[in-house]
């Protein structure tokens, strides 16, 4: 089937990715974290997508049930130029 990818709203969460054929689950978390859990049925990403409240879900049924490890969102090099432009680059360390 592939990687699903859904927005998440609610609480600290803004994305989830789902791999159903490796049964791995990659959340990503408003402070730019990332948490991949590993051997997550199907159901459980289903009922993510479809809680009220997708961040308590998470940590109802998910946090301490699965394997997990902790990532890292890829930087957006944009960001940085973004921030450049209004500010300049930051100083040179000695």
């Amino acid at each position: 089937m592939g990687i699903e990818r859904k927005a998440l709203k609610g609480g600290r969460l803004r994305t989830g990715a789902y791999d159903e054929d490796s049964q791995r689950l990659e959340l990503g978390f408003v402070d730019g974290s990332v948490r991949i859990y590993k051997s997550v049925p199907a159901e459980v990403w289903r009922r993510l997508l479809s809680a009220p409240n997708p961040a308590s879900y998470h940590e109802d049924r998910i946090a301490d049930e699965y394997p997990v490890e902790r990532g890292s969102a890829p930087e957006d090099g944009g960001a940085r130029a973004r921030l450049d432009a209004l500010f300049g680059p930051p100083p040179a360390e000695d």
